[in-house]
């Protein structure tokens, strides 16, 4: 008798694809989700941008008018000023701070476990509290500056945060306080994985320590820091309740970003074909930056699985 046609083999076959039936029904809410709440909300923000829209949303066709309204107005390009500059110094930052707590975590330091948990605590705070934060301590007459005045320095200044060519670097400061700590799991995860092998080898070469990490083991955290590149990116271009909470994108319109200057247009200024415009040319950089990430990593994964 053949084996597949045994009565003991048919009862798991059949249950395996109950199983597998039910796997697909639970994950039907999470697709029509991301179908419906994702993809369709993008399309229709697509169509809008393309029309004269105001207030309410219109079917009319006016091709990349609002674009070019959009690149010609001085508050967007200020606000991509401030991302650019916000951006370039709160990644490298992130990565550099968190690859150094990494290091110093791997250690194998006495209070382990407590040290990831204060590094790592920053992060489980919401963006509104950690702006509410670090808006009174970088308050001149309250804060820092307030402190060293009562310390007897009284020429001091650290009045950053009503300083318009200054504003946007408090929120670098206060964002790289919260978002540091992931950047430090996710490199700890990466040291965790590799060879002991490789330091015992460095050893027995004499090849200093800050070698070791700068040629062999960086590249070796290839997945680690893209995945927190991507992470730190999607932060960069999301960034808005920080600003409202510290400094409202002032003094003036100092410390402006393309998030907020989306919510102003979209729901105070009623303006919802320029903000739409502004939402896809947002959309658009981080699919710029993730797609070849995402293609790359995939193309290396396909070439592990053939090897």
């Amino acid at each position: 008798m053949n084996k597949a046609n045994q009565p003991g083999r048919v009862a798991p076959l059949r249950q395996r694809q109950r199983v597998s039936i039910a796997a697909y029904l639970a994950l039907l809410p999470m697709a029509a989700t991301v179908l419906l709440a994702y993809l369709g909300t993008m399309l229709w923000t697509a169509r809008v941008s393309v029309s004269s829209s105001r207030t309410f949303p219109n079917s009319d066709f006016v091709g990349a008018a609002q674009y070019i309204r959009l690149f010609n107005n001085e508050r967007w390009l200020l606000s991509l000023q401030n991302i650019a500059i916000y951006g370039l110094l709160f990644i490298v930052a992130c990565l550099a701070i968190g690859f150094l707590l990494a290091v110093f975590i791997d250690q194998k330091v006495m209070a382990e476990g407590a040290l990831r948990t204060i590094f790592l605590y920053p992060y489980a705070m919401s963006f509104v509290a950690t702006g509410l934060i670090w808006q009174w301590i970088l308050n001149p007459e309250l804060g820092i500056q307030e402190v060293l005045h009562k310390l007897g320095f009284a020429e001091a200044r650290f009045d950053w945060i009503v300083d318009q060519d200054m504003a946007i670097y408090t929120i670098v400061i206060a964002t790289v306080w919260q978002a540091s700590g992931l950047v430090m799991a996710l490199m700890l995860s990466g040291l965790r994985g590799i060879d002991e092998e490789i330091w015992k080898a460095a050893r027995i070469e004499g090849i200093p320590r800050w070698r070791v990490y700068l040629s062999i083991v960086l590249p070796m955290l290839g997945a680690s820091l893209s995945t927190a590149f991507v992470l730190l990116f999607v932060m960069v271009v999301k960034v808005f309740d920080a600003v409202v909470a510290m400094t409202q994108g002032g003094p003036g319109t100092a410390s402006e970003v393309p998030a907020k200057f989306i919510m102003d247009y979209l729901f105070g200024r009623a303006n919802i074909g320029l903000a739409s415009a502004a939402s896809i040319v947002l959309l658009s950089t981080v699919l710029a930056i993730v797609a070849p990430l995402y293609f790359v990593r995939s193309r290396r994964a396909a070439k592990g699985g053939a090897a």
